[in-house]
């Protein structure tokens, strides 16, 4: 329980915050889970365009430091990189 006005102000932005946040990695997630979906299923067109969205929606997420920046990278090599395995066995 608060014990100042400011306290209270902080506690109500810091769940406006958290909810905020919790809907863009929800956002993540799914984005991630039909690019794995397209990847193994071997759908290259599918896989490409899930990745394309995924990327853009990394890259907005660090914009707004939902997540770090530097993860974002790494995600989105990580997953170029197994787009790649699925379009050379293609």
């Amino acid at each position: 329980m608060p014990n100042t006005a400011s306290a209270a102000k902080q506690a109500r932005a810091s769940l406006r915050r958290q909810r905020h946040n919790k809907s863009i990695k929800s956002r993540l997630h799914t984005l991630e889970r039909k690019f794995e979906a397209a990847i193994g299923e071997k759908k290259s067109a599918d896989a490409v365009a899930a990745l394309r969205d995924l990327s853009s929606a990394l890259d907005k997420a660090a914009k707004v430091q939902v997540i770090h920046g530097n993860t974002a990278s790494r995600k989105k090599s990580r997953l170029a990189a197994r787009l790649k395995t699925v379009a050379a066995a293609a």
